[in-house]
């Protein structure tokens, strides 16, 4: 990432000569900002905002984030492509997913699993059992069907919000979210919503970085981002719910997206959220660390 100042609320690091990934294998991604993506002798270099120019070893990289302030050339485009590494347009910090370029020669071995996985209807259940497993761990999940344990996640989740709403003292009518009207939401509503939308932006670029598709999911359907979705709930309880309810009393019923950016990130650094997504992954489409009770 290029900024002018190493901040400790910044979720990615400034890249340097020091700081590129020193890898064998493939690099899941790294971040840029305010910069411009040049050709020189056939490989690619990174122009920061001071001038410092670094080459870029993108033949170790999955994808290359490409944040505000950047710029690419069409020469570079080709590189890149042909170097099998993904492109992504993404806001600050990864915290909004605009686009992505997808390569004709990516490998499609995770995109593959995942799609094997959900067009069988016994594993893709096992999926969805792992998933249900990792945020109610005391819940008797065996034999229970999708429609069953959906069930229960909404009783669950009701519970959390009133439990959240209780302990932080804070009234709450439930969850509301006209899309497009972001205003007519109470406070509470306001900040869950906003803390979504930046989750799913983190989660939409690591999802494409890794290899494997928003759009197939396990859980979710008949959504743009079902994978996306059903990754967020994993980590929604900590990083959005009780954030939400936590901050309502001190924006004083004024709603501050300085106060709610600044901890959402917070919160992003200290889960160390961008380290364990893919092991997440992985563990949730039955890698070597699958729970054994989600049979």
């Amino acid at each position: 990432m290029a900024e002018d100042k190493q901040s400790p609320t910044r979720l990615l690091i400034k890249v340097t000569r020091d700081t590129l990934p020193q890898v064998s294998s493939k690099y899941p991604f790294i971040y840029l900002e305010r910069g411009r993506l040049e050709i020189d002798d056939s490989s690619v270099k990174w122009i920061d905002c001071d001038c410092n120019v670094i080459r870029l070893p993108i033949a170790t990289l999955n994808c290359l984030l490409l944040g505000p302030g950047t710029a690419i050339t069409h020469e570079a485009v080709k590189v890149i492509a042909a170097a099998n590494c993904a492109v992504c347009w993404v806001g600050e910090d990864s915290l909004l997913f605009y686009a992505v370029g997808q390569t004709p020669t990516s490998n499609t071995r995770n995109l593959r699993k995942q799609m094997l996985l959900s067009a069988d209807d016994t594993k893709s259940l096992e999926v969805a059992r792992r998933m249900y497993a990792r945020r109610f761990p005391k819940a008797e999940l065996a034999g229970k069907s999708l429609k069953e344990m959906m069930g229960m996640e909404g009783y669950r989740v009701r519970e959390l919000y009133e439990k959240m709403a209780n302990e932080y003292k804070v009234g709450w009518k439930g969850r509301s979210y006209v899309p497009g009207k972001f205003e007519m939401g109470d406070l509470t509503n306001q900040i869950l919503t906003s803390a979504n939308a930046a989750l799913y932006g983190i989660l939409t670029s690591a999802v494409y970085s890794l290899g494997y598709s928003p759009h197939i999911g396990f859980i979710h359907a008949g959504s743009p981002l079902p994978f996306v979705y059903d990754l967020a709930d994993l980590y929604k309880e900590k990083l959005c719910i009780d954030l939400a309810f936590s901050l309502t009393l001190d924006m004083a019923g004024k709603y501050n997206k300085h106060k709610v950016s600044e901890g959402f990130r917070q919160r992003v650094i200290e889960m160390d959220l961008l380290a364990t997504i893919s092991d997440d992954i992985e563990e949730m489409l039955g890698g070597k660390n699958a729970r054994r009770n989600s049979q």
